[in-house]
């Protein structure tokens, strides 16, 4: 009995022991507490500055440190500030921090220019000092200089360094969904078709924006926002541009409010204005400009004339 009780003494005297060691290591050490820092590359990162050297500053990184190079630091940064860094592999294949924005990161699916091309690849614009690799086993069909390619960024298994693949098909699944009908969505038009565009839906899905959908001309490459309009038994996808039901008769309110406003309080357009001039001013169908229009009438904000729309007084 009197040996099970020093056992269990002594137990608990190491487990305090460790204990204290674990807090000591946190939060008594200056840099310990960053030992558990993950860094994600090709992706935002929030880190802290670890030292500042006469290259840069270096954060933390659970390691040696991440640098930052001097042209990106910003001013007045000093030991311990938290910042918020794109993280990517140089021309030398090191890890490097910088404020730049790219125009995506990985996961995200761009429309980006082809700045050079030679045996193994062809190199992109993403917006940073070192462009984004595109196997020639990514391709669809060779890229050439100039040329303005849709593409998915991903994190190579191999090298762990961010690239790119054009083959979006095996990028994008509609099995299983990850949104419902009327959920707001992020739309990149991927190609036309007989109805209409395939467009991909939050950089995973495709659905179809049908032809009496499209108010403006569109292009392999556009992004914008939309909403799942409907979704079929297969699991197939209709979408519609802007926002749902009274949500966009909200937003288009205000938007309509504000141009009669600065237009002193007439707009010359209505019910008989051509489809296309509605889209050019206000950026709507004429559908959701004539349900917008008569919902502000309804509640007294706006009169309708013989040539168009008139603030009330």
């Amino acid at each position: 009995m009197r040996h099970y009780r020093l056992s269990y003494a002594g137990c608990i005297t190491v487990s305090v022991v460790y204990l204290l060691t674990v807090v000591f290591y946190l939060f008594c050490l200056p840099s310990a507490q960053y030992i558990f820092i993950m860094v994600n590359v090709g992706a935002y990162n929030k880190l802290p500055v670890q030292r500042i050297t006469q290259f840069g500053v270096f954060l933390e990184d659970g390691k040696e440190g991440l640098l930052l190079p001097n042209r990106f630091v910003p001013a007045r940064t000093k030991v311990g500030d938290v910042l918020e860094v794109f993280v990517y592999h140089d021309s030398e294949d090191r890890m490097i921090a910088t404020t730049q924005k790219p125009k995506a990161v990985a996961g995200e699916i761009a429309f980006l220019q082809a700045v050079a091309v030679t045996h193994q690849g062809a190199f992109l614009d993403w917006g940073l000092m070192k462009d984004l690799f595109v196997p020639r086993s990514k391709q669809l069909s060779g890229m050439q200089v100039g040329g303005y390619y849709l593409v998915k960024i991903y994190i190579d298994a191999q090298t762990g360094r961010a690239a790119a693949t054009e083959k979006l098909e095996f990028e994008l699944s509609n099995e299983p969904l990850t949104v419902k009908e009327k959920d707001l969505v992020k739309l990149t038009v991927y190609r036309k078709s007989d109805i209409g565009y395939v467009v991909i839906i939050n950089n995973r899905h495709t659905g179809i924006l049908h032809n009496n959908e499209i108010y403006r001309n569109i292009q392999a490459g556009d992004q914008f926002e939309g909403f799942i309009k409907h979704i079929r038994p297969d699991n197939k996808i209709d979408v519609a541009a802007g926002k749902p039901g009274y949500e966009r008769v909200e937003d288009e309110s205000e938007k309509i409010l504000r141009l009669l406003k600065e237009n002193n309080g007439y707009l010359p357009y209505y019910d008989k204005s051509s489809p296309e001039e509605i889209y050019d001013v206000f950026g709507m169908s004429k559908k959701t400009f004539k349900m917008v229009t008569g919902n502000l009438y309804k509640q007294r904000k706006i009169i309708f004339t013989e040539t168009g729309i008139k603030i009330s007084v």
